[in-house]
């Protein structure tokens, strides 16, 4: 059989419906859509029917670089389990999720606790998230209380693996030695009022200024609104001019930058853990749920970052990042 290497970004259009528009392999920019062709014209790749035949799969998700090699790494593996596979991309959740649903994509890459928190409002309204959470710092309670929301929607909801994508906090590698820093709760015991690098929410966000004050008992003497984890953040920590910046835990360029990522070891993020995700359909066939399950015991934060940093910072393609991440894993 041969195989497909098509990408297609779903998009959303007139009366919410969804646009196919064609694209070539992943080139790694998180600023676009990787390889997108804004000349094509709906139907113009080779991917034939995408509608679930037998042998033939669509990996869906967010157009963003991590998300791209989330994909590529679901399509190398069930293209080695001997399926014929495609990826559509989208712009944002609710129109990927929807299309999971209605079976026009069949698996997604999501993120634990915010899936949860995206079904919980979905079934219970836009408060749901704020009055009654279901999404803890535990990745497995989190993955069990979506799944029957997840079910009432047609979804199945696979294994979680280690690897998390959170907010994260960085220090200056000289700070983090000066003071012998390697955790929120070290960061603390040193004692003084600190200059934040972060979003302009951040003191209304529970898990931003509220949550370190609160679990923590961080102080802060000026809060910088740079960003999350943008390149600005990132240089007033490099710089000095902050002690603390607001970064992903999955941010692969850290390191380059002199920046150390400190351990939440208090737990104060909620447990957003990559799990795949899938229609009720590709969920009866059991070949898929073990391969994609496989995942779950090898990819850790730490392999993540690494595998952002190869495509972010060398530029490297997502499908080659990909595939060489579960060969020296043993997975293909």
């Amino acid at each position: 059989m041969k195989l497909r290497r098509t990408t297609t970004v779903l998009a959303a259009g007139a009366m919410a419906a969804l646009l196919l528009t064609a694209c070539g392999g992943d080139d790694g920019d998180t600023d676009e859509t990787p390889g997108a062709d804004p000349t094509a014209a709906p139907g113009d790749d080779d991917t034939g029917d995408t509608g679930g035949s037998p042998g033939s799969l669509t990996v869906g998700g967010a157009t963003f670089t991590e998300m791209a090699i989330m994909q590529e790494i679901y399509r190398a593996l069930l293209e080695d389990a001997g399926y014929d596979v495609n990826i559509q991309q989208a712009d944002n959740r609710e129109i990927y999720a929807e299309a999971l649903i209605g079976g026009e994509i069949d698996i997604v890459p999501e993120y634990a606790a915010t899936f949860a928190e995206y079904l919980n409002v979905q079934e219970n309204g836009a408060q749901a998230a704020e009055d009654e959470p279901i999404a803890t710092t535990d990745a497995a309670e989190t993955v069990e209380a979506m799944r029957p929301l997840a079910e009432s929607r047609g979804l199945a909801v696979l294994e979680a693996a280690e690897a998390a994508s959170q907010n994260g906090f960085a220090v200056s590698a000289e700070f983090a030695s000066e003071h012998g820093v390697q955790s929120l709760s070290d960061l603390a015991d040193v004692g003084q009022p600190l200059s934040f690098a972060t979003t302009e929410e951040c003191p209304d966000r529970p898990f931003c200024q509220p949550g370190l004050e609160n679990v923590y008992g961080l102080e802060f003497s000026e809060l910088l609104p740079l960003g999350f984890g943008s390149p600005q953040t990132k240089q007033a920590v490099a710089d000095g001019t902050a002690e603390l910046g607001l970064v992903g835990t999955t941010d692969g360029t850290l390191e380059g930058l002199g920046l150390v990522l400190l351990d939440d070891d208090q737990n104060l993020q909620l447990a957003d853990n990559l799990v795949p995700v899938v229609n009720e359909a590709t969920a009866a066939d059991q070949t898929v749920v073990d391969t994609l399950n496989q995942l779950a015991g090898v990819l850790t934060t730490e392999d993540l970052a690494l595998l952002n940093a190869r495509v972010d910072a060398e530029r490297l393609l997502a499908e080659d990042v990909a595939r060489d991440y579960l060969e020296e894993k043993g997975l293909l």
